[in-house]
């Protein structure tokens, strides 16, 4: 057996004694699919952290937390005799030999764009033989996504059919549009704080406004999620000058006015 095997067998032993009712861990014995989905999707997040950072021992580190997730859920499956990791294995090699008949058959495809929509030609085949009945445009959308990618791909799917705009002009209208929209609202609950519907209103004139900016992005072929881990981290190292500025001078920033902050925030941009 390869070094790889007998590491996989071993995690998998690991597993089995955390999940042992009378010996293991009581955390981990105690945890149930829907307890550790929040994890699954924390580990994902910290290795697209440690890609974005550039960090390749952290993403090792990461990557084996993000397969020990996989496990988890495998082992958690297997005790109730629905499947197991290796099950689990020898789905996605199916699929992925399925989805590729370009390279493990005699298919051929011209480019990237042609093979993208025999992608999803083969998954709408796949959810029709499982015998799922929903044969819109935008069938086999995950609802947990995070929204803003949810909402890039129901944009995707919906331009396939030609529901899209043009070109990004008339998308920055919209959103001109959406932010006099909120504008509106915002002047409603000042005069009506208090109002449920008010603040209903608000709430999908900003969902409007979110959505058509991830509509922008994709018309300039950005990944929303990228652009906005550039402008938190843009944010934080700027936050953070600003308190070392302040510290320097022996002040805080707690308390100041606006004005102030606004002076700092400058000098910290001009340090860049």
């Amino acid at each position: 057996m390869s070094d790889d095997a007998n590491g996989i067998h071993r995690l998998l032993d690991i597993m089995a004694r955390l999940r042992d009712p009378h010996a293991g861990c009581p955390w981990d014995v105690q945890q149930t699919f829907a307890t550790i989905a929040p994890y699954t999707v924390e580990e994902a997040y910290e290795v697209a952290d440690a890609i974005d950072r550039g960090d390749l021992a952290g993403l090792k580190d990461e990557l084996g937390d993000l397969l020990l997730q996989v496990v988890f859920h495998s082992r958690m499956a297997q005790e109730q005799g629905a499947f197991d990791f290796d099950g689990v294995v020898a789905a996605i090699c199916d699929k992925m030999v399925r989805r590729h008949p370009h390279v493990f058959g005699d298919e051929s495809v011209e480019d990237v764009a042609t093979q993208t929509v025999a992608w999803e030609e083969l998954k709408r085949r796949e959810r029709a033989s499982a015998g799922e009945t929903d044969t819109s445009a935008l069938a086999g959308i995950a609802r947990g996504l995070p929204e803003w990618q949810r909402a890039v791909k129901l944009q995707k799917r919906a331009a396939r059919v030609g529901f899209d705009w043009p070109g990004h002009e008339p998308v920055i209208a919209k959103l001109h549009e959406e932010i006099e929209e909120v504008r509106v609202e915002f002047q409603a609950r000042a005069a009506h704080p208090d109002d449920p519907a008010v603040r209903d209103r608000l709430e999908d004139e900003i969902g409007d406004l979110l959505f058509v900016a991830a509509n922008l992005a994709r018309h300039a072929d950005v990944d929303v999620g990228g652009a906005l881990r550039r402008a938190n981290h843009k944010f934080e190292r700027r936050f953070r000058a600003m308190e070392a500025i302040a510290t320097a001078e022996g002040r805080e920033l707690d308390g100041q006015p606006l004005d102030a902050h606004e002076a700092y925030w400058q000098r910290a941009k001009a340090l860049e």
